[in-house]
């Protein structure tokens, strides 16, 4: 079975900040992070991965800044704020609610 768009819509940014708790980040990492952990089930498209760290970093929950790279491309990193980890916690707290709420009229 594999997930489809529709199921994570609303869910992206929280995703996101998941990614960036433990440390920085950049866009191929993160999507290719998404990728392991759903074992190829799920990955978000280019745009919405971008669309949703411009999004963030609007919000104040994520900065960006660019990497250092002496080979290849730069890349630029994403790393989470206070306000972000805090609004990660707000986000889990509300899918736990709602997950019990949808748990008990479809289960």
């Amino acid at each position: 079975m594999s997930i489809t768009a529709d199921m994570i819509r609303g869910h992206t940014d929280t995703i996101i900040l998941r990614e960036l708790l433990d440390k920085d980040s950049y866009g191929y990492e993160i999507n290719k992070a998404i990728q392991e952990k759903t074992d190829n089930q799920y990955e978000l498209k280019e745009a919405t991965l971008y669309t949703a760290f411009r999004r963030l970093e609007q919000a104040g929950y994520i900065q960006s800044y660019w990497g250092d790279e002496t080979t290849g491309a730069r890349r630029r990193y994403y790393t989470i704020t206070e306000e972000g980890r805090a609004q990660y916690q707000n986000a889990i707290a509300d899918w736990a609610h709602a997950k019990l709420l949808i748990d008990k009229l479809i289960l």
